[in-house]
């Protein structure tokens, strides 16, 4: 099993498919990967030897900001934000939608469970 940015690639996998389970990876990044390596994007992630991971690797390494580096890059943006109390930051620390949806009947997803409000009923 193949080991890349300490995480563990999938079994019988296709490579542009594999890679793309490191975070900060997508199709296009992952198939850039394979291109700058001369490694062939259907192989399986199974049939990958010793040398080829380690040209992955070395490639990931050079090239992009992934896993934890990355994650602690983007809290250290949201914090920066919040700080300087800008809408964006006042949005994050809310906990409401960032981008400018509505919020009227969605956003349930950063907005959590509806919460029930006693007294009040539908007319």
């Amino acid at each position: 099993m193949a080991r890349i940015a300490g995480v563990d690639l999938p079994k019988n996998k296709r490579l542009d498919i594999a890679l793309t389970y490191i975070y900060g990876i997508g199709r296009n990044s992952a198939l850039k990967i394979l291109d700058a390596t001369g490694i062939d994007w259907t192989k399986n992630s199974d049939d990958l030897s010793g040398d080829e991971v380690n040209i992955i690797r070395q490639e990931i390494e050079h090239s992009y900001k992934v896993e934890g580096d990355l994650r602690r890059d983007i809290t250290t943006n949201i914090k920066r934000l919040m700080d300087i109390g800008c809408y964006r930051g006042l949005r994050h620390r809310k906990g409401l939608p960032v981008r400018g949806q509505k919020t009227h009947t969605n956003a349930r997803t950063r907005k959590g469970p509806r919460r029930s409000v006693v007294g009040k009923r539908k007319k």
